[in-house]
């Protein structure tokens, strides 16, 4: 195989200024730039520290709309909630569909927090993105092609979270896909790896996450909740996110855990998130909180 076949060969339409010729489209740049994206009018990849929270699983229209009702009124920028869920099990509550995608956007405009959801089939994307404020790929999906080009295809906002088997590199790769479809409005997410230990639901790599900030211009947050799964730790590993320089936060809040329909032992409570930012306060002296 001559070097030609493997060398990257740089689309017309892609920075030149991009460090890194595997990625064109989302690498670091050569002057230090970076890419701020935007879910409605929050920005990620400035300087505040942006925090999404909300509940695993849309399971009721009073259930969201509380759950948007608290989270705002606490300090959230943005709301998250999953009207398709991805379960292991296939005998586990799978999300409401399309009807839980119209109560999210009900709730989103009641309580003015813009919201994101992650999507599971190509069949649904164009249907959702009439809907939706910003599109998750969830770590299952993190390699689905096909998927993050149509994702891509649409211009919205996308949160790609990164596969708990995935190199960092990888990641950076996935991201590429949707930009290269179309959308370089893509805001990363670590929420843990799969490691040797099993004393929390994953390892969280905070170490990863910052590499990636440094090796692209694009936005990272951080999902402890799914990285970590212990409600009683998210304090500290919120505080580190925050004091590794990134760029926000993605928290499970359930109005009542004990009901919840997934994951209810990781999400915390309304009086824990607000703990949660408070403690956050603590360490934003020098880098503020975006207000709500």
């Amino acid at each position: 195989m001559s070097t030609a076949d493997i060398t990257p060969t740089l689309p017309s339409s892609s920075d030149p200024a991009s460090v890194d010729p595997r990625l064109p489209r989302t690498g670091r740049r050569k002057d230090g730039s970076r890419h701020v994206v935007h879910i409605g009018d929050v920005p990620f990849g400035g300087e505040p520290f942006v925090v999404i929270a909300g509940p695993c699983a849309v399971e009721s229209a009073e259930m969201i709309s509380r759950a948007a009702e608290r989270v705002g009124s606490l300090g959230a920028n943005v709301l998250r909630g999953g009207a398709f869920k991805p379960r292991t099990s296939p005998y586990s509550f799978q999300g409401l569909g399309m009807p839980g995608i119209e109560l999210l956007q009900k709730a989103s405009r009641d309580h003015g927090l813009p919201f994101v959801t992650e999507v599971l089939s190509e069949s649904d994307v164009e249907a959702m993105a009439e809907r939706v404020d910003a599109f998750q790929i969830g770590a299952r999906n993190m390699q689905n092609f096909a998927l993050l080009e149509a994702v891509g295809r649409t211009g919205r906002p996308v949160v790609l979270k990164r596969n708990f088997g995935a190199t960092p590199t990888e990641w950076l790769l996935a991201a590429e896909h949707v930009a290269r479809a179309g959308s370089d409005k893509i805001i990363l997410c670590e929420r843990g790896i799969r490691s040797f230990g099993d004393e929390t639901r994953f390892t969280l790599d905070l170490a990863g996450a910052m590499w990636a900030q440094d090796e692209s211009r694009l936005p990272v947050i951080v999902d402890p909740s799914h990285a970590i799964g212990l409600p009683h730790l998210l304090k500290r590993a919120a505080a580190a996110t925050l004091a590794a320089g990134l760029d926000g936060l993605m928290v499970e809040v359930h109005p009542d855990p004990s009901q919840a329909r997934c994951d209810a032992d990781q999400a915390l409570t309304p009086d824990d998130f607000e703990a949660l930012m408070a403690h956050l306060q603590r360490f934003t002296v020098e880098r503020p909180l975006l207000a709500p």
